[in-house]
């Protein structure tokens, strides 16, 4: 491409926003790419940045009215209104850093954007952008979701064990009392529960205008029996439906031409109303009385398999209970156990047992493979196990809504091995309820087998969770780990997605340090609080291995991203071979300042966070990092690969180039996230890496380190 000045025309001027969910890294990377790509090209070029900081050198007026295109590398929704009637090119924040020179060849022939569209995901060019908004959306909802779910769970658990007694029809209350009202209150979170998901999901799709549709389709989804007198709900994976139909439906409505007069209207109360009715109404039409339909049939035909083997029986039994945990197919098989109480109290004795199996199961899988988990799933787990125990098989469906390809599957698997265990022992309940809870209030009969069936399902569902994550975790980082994000996270961010992200969901989720999980797996820190400088001196080792010359000789060694890395955390080759082992090595290096209270605790955070996706940000760089109260306060140190370490990069590049960043759990400020903006940007200038690649000594390499500014 040449420059656009050298035919005696004006020269080309293009704007860029940069941003990956709630963090760093690949924000300025890809900042710093695009603005070196331009200077080399001739063309004047201007970029905002939106990290965990806010927006900074934000484009105004007369930036947008001068530019000759636009260029959003984003993984998080940017505004695109402002740029109506210019050329507007949307992709990955990944092919920012990847391909600039080629960004800035397609922006010029990019479409024209219409205005009125709140986010970046139309833009064309996007690469996959369109499953990255999806799963985005999804964790959005499932963080959301979350916190009802916990709260719910845990009044209904502990009303039951508190106040609960059994009747003929199952566990209640005595009316007003105490007990009473913390169980309504628990029933009022779940109920809430479902609306949230949905609304969530819509809202990180169509914006504000999504929020009711999507919430009023989860309530639909959660209790259309009441609503429209269906004959089944359409539990989680219907609120799922619902969130996505309400926001593509908004999405589709705001680019529908209006006349002007009507404009101001239209996200208040235009695309709101007509988006809930739309939506509203095919559901109660068009899903609601299928799935009706399906079920009451479905119901039918399992009460006349009560006479099959009891095997049989009690498999399907617990495959049906497992399957979307508190749903219509969960439903069907839970009330045919209720209604054979009094005539064959052994299929309820099936589903009993089943009931407990995934909640049980997710929150043990967490505590197997802690590094597999973010501490928000670490955290939700424990009050799954929890909620497991009461019978309250909702508990896993966080776990379900994140990773539903391998959470469902499992969950399935460990409720028919409990179910058929059950049936086999003849196991039998004659309370419609439960869970392990209900052995205690004396309503199972054969309460051994009965533990039995439950702890061999939960074992089941904990491993093969775990055996499917990891599977999928390492198809990802062969694949070069594209479009990983942390519910959350999970993402990572997230939310993750697959994780429980997020935003994955699930990590990033709350105030604090938090992890960024960005397009390719990058990753960063978000605010954490800057400490007083800390000065240490060099060990005897470090002294002999570095020689005479450089800053440490001077025994005036610079300051180095203010304080936080020294000549104690630098290590000019380091051993290890691989990531695991290299992360260890990092965290036993920074471990020798005194700010590391846990090493192995250190170790497994950051290798939790790797499992979400990789910290390698391409270019022979990595940054793990990891946020936990093993540290004291935060300490980064670098070390250098002369071979290089696979790391996972979307490059494909080993890395050569380790930072590894700890801070404690809450820390919070915003100096030493400026600081870390510096280190990614600085790290994208290759004069610099090579500096540091050849610097001889520690005191050499904080030197050049002392560069960073």
């Amino acid at each position: 491409m040449t420059s656009p000045a050298s035919d005696g025309q004006r020269k080309l001027k293009l704007l860029a926003v940069t941003a990956c969910p709630t963090g760093i890294a690949h924000t300025y990377m890809a900042a710093e790419k695009l603005a070196q790509a331009a200077a080399a090209l001739g063309i004047e070029m201007k970029v905002e940045t939106q990290g965990s900081i806010g927006a900074e050198n934000v484009l105004d007026d007369n930036d947008v009215k001068e530019a000759d295109g636009i260029i959003i590398a984003a993984d998080k929704d940017v505004a695109l209104d402002r740029f109506a009637g210019k050329r507007v090119l949307s992709v990955p924040v990944a092919d920012g850093i990847h391909r600039p020179e080629q960004l800035i060849e397609q922006v010029r022939s990019a479409p024209v954007h219409a205005g009125g569209d709140g986010g970046a995901g139309s833009g064309s060019g996007g690469g996959g952008k369109e499953r990255s908004a999806a799963y985005k959306a999804l964790m959005n909802g499932v963080s959301h979701m979350i916190p009802f779910v916990v709260v719910g769970g845990l009044l209904l658990a502990v009303s039951i064990a508190l106040g609960g007694h059994t009747t003929p029809k199952g566990i209640e209350f005595d009316k007003d009392s105490f007990w009473f009202y913390v169980n309504a209150l628990g029933g009022l979170g779940f109920k809430l529960m479902l609306p949230i998901f949905s609304g969530y999901i819509a809202f990180a799709l169509g914006d504000r205008p999504a929020l009711v549709p999507g919430m009023i389709g989860g309530f639909l989804a959660y209790d259309g029996m009441t609503i429209y007198g269906a004959d089944a709900n359409a539990g989680f994976l219907g609120a799922i439906a619902t969130g996505f139909l309400a926001g593509y439906l908004v999405v589709w409505i705001r680019k529908v031409k209006v006349p002007k007069f009507v404009q101001p209207i239209m996200p208040i109360i235009v695309i709101p109303i007509v988006s809930t009715l739309a939506l509203g109404l095919f559901y109660i039409y068009v899903i609601g009385q299928p799935i009706s339909w399906l079920f009451t049939h479905l119901t039918s035909w399992l009460n006349g398999m009560t006479g099959s083997s009891a095997i049989v029986l009690g498999a399907l039994i617990g495959l049906m209970i497992a399957f979307d945990m508190g749903g219509p197919v969960n439903k069907t098989a839970f009330l045919v156990a209720v209604g054979l109480i009094g005539t064959n109290n052994a299929v309820m004795g099936m589903a009993a047992a089943a009931i407990p199996v995934m909640p049980l199961g997710q929150g043990l899988a967490t505590l197997l493979r802690r590094k597999l988990y973010s501490d928000q799933e670490r955290e939700t787990g424990i009050a799954a196990l929890f909620m497991g125990f009461f019978g309250i098989s909702e508990g896993a469906i966080p776990f379900a809504a994140a990773r539903p390809a391998q959470v469902i599957p499992a969950n399935m698997l460990g409720g028919a091995v409990a179910g058929a265990i059950a049936g086999v022992a003849g196991v039998t309940d004659s309370v419609p309820h439960g869970g392990p809870i209900v052995s205690l209030f004396g309503a199972v009969g054969g309460a051994a087998m009965f533990f039995v069936a439950i702890a061999a399902g939960t074992a089941v569902t904990a491993l093969t969770t775990n055996a499917l994550i990891d599977l999928k975790g390492r198809k990802a980082a062969r694949q070069g780990a594209d479009g990983l994000v942390v519910a959350a996270g999970s993402g990572a961010d997230a939310p993750a997605a697959g994780s429980l992200v997020a935003e994955p969901v699930p990590a990033g989720i709350g105030s604090g340090a938090r992890v960024d999980a960005g397009s390719g797996g990058s990753a960063a820190l978000s605010p954490v609080a800057e400490p007083s400088t800390q000065t240490a001196t060099p060990s005897a080792t470090q002294t002999s291995t570095d020689g005479v010359g450089g800053a440490d000789a001077a025994g005036a060694s610079p300051e180095v991203l203010s304080g936080y890395l020294t000549s104690q955390t630098v290590k000019v080759q380091l051993a290890s071979q691989d990531k695991e082992a290299a992360i260890r090595e990092m965290a036993e290096m920074l471990a020798s300042t005194g700010n590391v209270r846990d090493v192995d605790e250190l170790v497994r955070v950051a290798l939790a966070r790797e499992a979400q996706g990789t910290t390698g940000l391409g270019e022979e760089i990595a940054i793990p990092h990891a946020k936990t109260d093993a540290v004291s306060s935060p300490t980064v140190g670098f070390a250098r690969s002369v071979e290089g370490i696979e790391w996972g990069s979307l490059d494909g590049t080993r890395a050569k180039l380790v930072f590894m960043i700890s801070v404690p759990e809450a820390a919070a400020g915003d100096e030493h996230l400026r600081i870390l903006a510096l280190l990614s940007r600085k790290l994208m200038d290759p004069g610099f890496r090579s500096r540091l690649v050849e610097a001889p000594t520690t005191g050499a390499v904080l030197e050049v380190l002392g560069e960073i500014r």
